[in-house]
């Protein structure tokens, strides 16, 4: 094993995974959309629910946290829950219905028109972030997709699709992390 080889490759990927998304008009674009609804929501009083398995229920908590706690600015807090991250939920619906519906019923109790649901997926097939947008969708909330690969099941979904068109789980996550790092900071600048 060459670990200086492994440090430069993983490296160079990511870097060249970041560059191709980051260089493409059309993914610009559908970041502005996505801080659009973002933005309009919070302005009007609505919220933000994130939620995702794994690595992208970490992700879920790190965008919460951006948003409740702050950024890069010292501002008054924005209202935004990872769905990942209250394990008596999560449990008690696992137990009591379906895994499957670990964020639907969540979004059921949370949820009001205009509010923004952000789904977190990086194969875009994970069935419960495919049943807790769908529940966004009745519930007359708008849905950001970030995922990978084609965008599997979720990107149609979704009013904005953040697709990272990659098959390497990590390498995608990477991407997400960025995404999620802008998203708030244009939402920090648009707000305040």
């Amino acid at each position: 094993m060459d670990a200086g080889k492994i440090i430069k490759d993983i490296f160079s990927d990511s870097i060249g995974i970041k560059t191709d998304f980051f260089s493409s008009a059309e993914n610009i674009d559908r970041i502005r959309d996505a801080s659009g609804l973002l933005i309009s929501s919070l302005r009007s009083g609505g919220k933000i629910l994130v939620f995702g398995n794994g690595g992208s229920a970490a992700d879920s908590q790190h965008m919460a946290a951006e948003l409740v706690v702050r950024f890069e600015k010292e501002r008054e807090a924005l209202p935004c829950i990872a769905l990942s991250a209250n394990t008596s939920n999560l449990t008690a619906s696992a137990n009591d219905y379906d895994f499957d519906r670990i964020f639907s019923r969540q979004i059921e109790a949370l949820a009001a028109p205009g509010d923004v649901a952000v789904a977190i997926s990086t194969s875009g097939n994970s069935r419960n972030v495919l049943e807790g947008a769908l529940r966004a969708k009745d519930r007359g909330m708008k849905v950001i997709a970030i995922t990978g690969r084609d965008g599997g099941k979720l990107a149609p979904l979704a009013d904005t699709a953040l697709i990272v068109g990659h098959d390497n789980t990590a390498r995608v996550q990477e991407v997400h992390v960025m995404i999620i790092h802008i998203l708030c900071r244009i939402i920090e600048d648009s707000l305040f």
